[in-house]
């Protein structure tokens, strides 16, 4: 009986010394066992209790949900190359019947031509300016059409959208357009701004939509003295044989 004492003492000194893992409890029983009279030892093992971490949802900033979403991709991946115009013309808001005139005149829809002066594509883009707007491969018809739309509306917005400059700044480069403080005495820009008006004009005539009728509102009537008011003209943009844009009444 003594040696159960001296052993049953060492067990629980062991038990109390035995290091225990950070994330459970350890606790070792030793009890006599009813048929055989001998000490069976058990060890217990109990995990650590973890609380649940809260996760709140993420809230967006009104800063950062008014920012404008684009429209996403929706054109097959064997759209031809009309689609792809139209389509970059209206997520940049550009007209589509300008892009159309300038891929006429820069590569005559041919989207592996090469300018003597190195310009790539279907939209001539310089391997410099390619790579500044992201495009890999100036040859491939979606990403050089892409880069182009973009790049034509940042020249747009940056003149003000005065498309003379825009176009000027399009074939000679902004460099050119700064130095002369307006259109380049270019032979080749000056020939290219008649190229792209002409043929924008023409695309307007043969591309532009009918304009629904509008619709006839009835005035209110008024007393006899009153009198009506003068009905305005509507008032339409007409581009001519040198490429600039006038503005006139029908």
């Amino acid at each position: 009986m003594r040696n159960c004492f001296q052993i049953l003492a060492a067990l629980a000194v062991l038990a109390g010394t035995a290091p225990a893992e950070p994330s459970q409890t350890v606790r070792s029983i030793v009890r006599a066992d009813s048929r055989s009279g001998r000490l069976v030892r058990s060890v217990v093992v109990q995990p650590k209790v973890v609380a649940p971490k809260l996760v709140l949802p993420k809230v967006l900033d009104d800063k950062a949900a008014a920012q404008p979403r684009r429209p996403a991709e929706t054109l097959p991946p064997d759209a031809d190359i009309p689609d792809l115009i139209d389509h970059a013309a209206r997520k940049y808001n550009v007209d589509p019947n300008l892009v159309h005139a300038v891929v006429k005149v820069e590569s005559n829809y041919n989207q592996f031509a090469v300018s003597h002066a190195g310009a790539e594509g279907l939209m001539q883009l310089i391997p410099s300016t390619a790579r500044r707007l992201g495009v890999s491969n100036s040859f491939d018809a979606r990403q050089n059409i892409e880069a182009g739309v973009r790049y034509l509306k940042y020249l747009q917005t940056l003149y003000g959208n005065n498309m003379r400059l825009a176009l000027a700044a399009y074939n000679a480069g902004e460099g050119a357009v700064t130095r002369y403080q307006g259109i380049p005495r270019y032979r080749e820009t000056e020939n290219y701004l008649v190229q792209v008006g002409r043929r924008w004009g023409e695309l307007n005539r043969i591309r532009k939509p009918a304009a629904a009728a509008p619709k006839k509102v009835e005035p209110a009537s008024q007393p006899a003295s009153a009198t009506a008011e003068p009905e305005h003209r509507p008032v339409e943009t007409v581009v001519d044989a040198d490429g600039k844009i006038h503005l006139r009444t029908r």
